[in-house]
């Protein structure tokens, strides 16, 4: 082991000022985000001589260091900066730069509290968090561009610097504010979307409930009323909250771009319980794409919630790698209850996160906090110090990603896709619906969840993508479709598709206007059938099939117009009325499956279509993923059972153990195998 100091170069050391490549990994970057302001400096020489002991290539720095550098209005001190990130580079780490936007100094909401934003009923939120500021605050975005500007003249060539990190988790926290300001920028958006005042009324229906507006300047953002608001005000107050946000990020990156060619990015929050922001649109703007994810425990199953996220994050990336900026060592801050990781899952959701197309795996944070909110989330090295389980899980993962770098740049294989959009997500979650238990990305997890169990590989594509590489496409529950959306559906069966279908899809328009004529409206013709009614079940309420099967949440009366039956309630006002039907290639579940009944399903929907399953191996309590390089398949086998697994038909070398594989390969309960095997053509 290097001694503390004599082996770690200071800043003084540090090399000539170079221009910085494009970002490209060697290897599978490892990486944490680095808070040395919480420090004393004599710390931060041990932090680096660690971080060089475990193999860190890449560390996240000013993400919130904006209180720090600009101490007072205009007046910047770079010099605790320059020090930690000459001393990172001088010892080859890699700085992941951070504009230090994310939250307003005190002196800044105290001069200019008119940038703190509002909520639904008008009331302010208040600085002592974080990301205390309106995105349509044009104050706010002068003092932000001002210390960005400073930042990038400052760092833009230096040689450490290889990624920009724009603010941090945008739209986390003030994804949706209500205050004038945003109500002022509301109406610009509208003027561009709609042009005239008649336009706006006819896209939202304003006859119902006598809210036909006569200028641009009567509309406001939808605050708290009495009553339900006008759903496609929601909705379209949700698409600009999105587009708000978006266009401070651009602006940030544009900044930097005018002073660095290094790559510009920000971490997007492709989990769970963020919805605000549409990432098909943000990657467009990003150089590389990078998401932040914790296992969140208030879900039956996080790890397949893991498996979602990331398959979703590869889909925005367009199939290519991407990296994943955040994660916890163990347990997190922020829910009910913060479980700590047994034994071997710090090392094993980090390689699911590397099957399913990361190049980079980073942890937040390199060193636990012994003060703020976050003084209990779990860190590299925990207040315990090195002798821990973290810390020996952590050095584990490092020998084990050096393992398998070669894997870098390969992309994963997948001949499933799911349909997934924000718009139908915003539209399918609003009020007045049929059933309040129906919310759109429930639904997606229970196609997601089937198409796991039963081995398949999956891509997720954008509404309206061009489906043509897919041997099967599944549409979970896509309430708000657009023409251009069906159409490409519609195409995709005509040519010889695939296709699984589950309720609620293909209802309205994209101005959420309900489509006439039957339900699923857009997908009536490519499906072979009619809806006339929903019938949504009551909360624990089920639906009998005669196949075996069990319905929960909803039903409908559906109308065969081409299509036949595969099965039938058996029960209820709907006895003898079709459930899930099959016209040519195009099935539709009319209600939502239960686990065994939609893996079921999806098995003979996949296995008809020539999806290429793991179906045992998925079953035993395993993943598997094949990624592709140019020169070789590379096979992920992660074992999340109690048990040994054996998975046969496989031969290659094991990168992780260094052992050869001939035909059978035997994966430990909680490990995970990586093989290199020929290229499968």
């Amino acid at each position: 082991m290097p001694g503390a100091k004599s082996d770690i170069q200071s800043d003084a050391d540090a090399g000539a000022v170079r221009e910085h490549p494009e970002f490209r990994s060697v290897g599978i970057e490892f990486g944490c985000d680095y808070n040395p302001e919480q420090w004393d400096p004599t710390v931060w020489f041990d932090d680096v001589r660690l971080m060089r002991e475990l193999g860190v290539t890449l560390v996240a720095i000013n993400v919130f260091g904006w209180a720090l550098v600009e101490k007072s209005p205009g007046v910047f001190d770079f010099d605790q900066l320059d020090s930690v990130i000459d001393m990172l580079h001088a010892n080859g780490i890699g700085v992941n730069l951070g504009t230090g936007t994310s939250s307003p100094p005190p002196w800044l909401t105290t001069l200019h509290p008119e940038i703190l934003p509002s909520v639904k009923d008008g009331t302010t939120r208040w600085p002592g968090g974080r990301q205390a500021w309106c995105p349509s605050s044009p104050v706010f975005r002068t003092y932000a561009l001002r210390l960005v500007a400073a930042t990038a003249e400052r760092y833009g060539n230096h040689p450490a610097v290889r990624l920009w990190h724009v603010s941090n988790e945008l739209g986390c926290h003030n994804a949706l504010c209500y205050c004038d300001t945003s109500a002022l920028a509301f109406r610009r958006w509208l003027r561009e979307r709609y042009v005239t005042v008649d336009a706006l009324n006819a896209a939202w229906g304003t006859t119902f409930w006598s809210q036909n507006y006569g200028s641009f300047d009567e509309v406001l953002p939808p605050r708290a009323t009495l009553s339900t608001t006008n759903p496609t005000q929601e909705l379209d107050f949700l698409r600009f909250s999105s587009d708000e946000i978006l266009d401070y990020y651009r602006a940030e990156a544009d900044l930097i771009r005018t002073h660095s060619s290094a790559p510009v990015t920000t971490n997007f929050m492709i989990t769970a319980h963020i919805r605000t922001q549409d990432y098909w649109e943000y990657a467009k703007y990003v150089d590389v794409v990078a998401n932040d994810h914790y296992l969140d425990h208030r879900l039956a199953d996080p790890v397949a919630e893991l498996s979602f996220s990331d398959d979703l994050t590869r889909g925005i990336a367009g199939g290519q790698p991407w990296l994943l900026m955040e994660q916890s060592t163990s347990a997190v801050n922020w829910q009910p209850r913060n479980i700590a990781k047994a034994p071997g899952e710090l090392v094993r959701t980090s390689l699911t996160h590397l099957a399913r197309g990361a190049d980079g795996i980073a942890f937040f944070q390199w060193r636990a906090s012994t003060q703020g909110s976050e003084q209990f989330h779990s860190a590299m090295l925990p207040h315990a110090g090195t002798d821990t389980k973290v810390w020996r899980e952590v050095t584990e993962l490092g020998h084990v990603l050096g393992s398998v770098r070669e894997v870098a740049g390969s992309r994963v294989v997948a001949d499933v896709a799911i349909v997934f959009g924000w718009d139908a997500w915003w539209a399918t979650d609003l009020d007045n619906h049929p059933s309040k238990d129906v919310r759109y990305l429930e639904q997606a997890h229970r196609a997601y969840a089937a198409l796991r169990a039963i081995g398949a590989t999956v891509d997720f594509v954008a509404p309206g993508a061009d489906l043509t590489d897919y041997r099967l496409v599944v549409v979970p529950s896509l309430f708000l479709m657009s023409d251009g959306d069906a159409a490409a559906i519609e195409q995709y069966v005509s040519r010889g598709g695939n296709l699984l279908v589950t309720f609620f899809s293909g209802i309205v328009d994209e101005d959420n206007r309900v489509r006439l004529g039957g339900y699923p409206g857009a997908l009536r013709d490519v499906l072979g059938i009619s809806t006339e009614e929903f019938f949504p079940l009551r909360g624990d309420e089920t639906a009998a099939l005669d196949d075996g099967s069990l319905g929960e949440l909803w039903s409908e009366w559906i109308t065969l117009r081409g299509a036949s039956a595969v099965s039938r309630y058996t029960e209820g006002p709907l006895a003898g009325l079709p459930a899930v039907t099959r016209f040519g290639s195009a099935w539709y579940a009319g209600t939502a499956l239960d686990a065994p009944s939609f893996a079921r399903l999806m098995l003979r929907v996949a296995t008809e279509a020539g999806v290429s399953l793991a179906t045992e191996l998925a079953a035993a309590g395993g993943e598997l993923v094949v990624r592709r390089s140019t020169e070789a398949d590379f096979i992920f086998i992660i074992n999340h059972s109690m048990g040994t697994i054996t998975h046969q038909g496989i031969s290659g070398v094991e990168l992780i153990t260094g052992e050869p594989v001939t035909d059978i390969l035997d994966i430990p309960a909680g490990t995970v195998r990586v093989v290199r095997a020929p290229l499968n053509d």
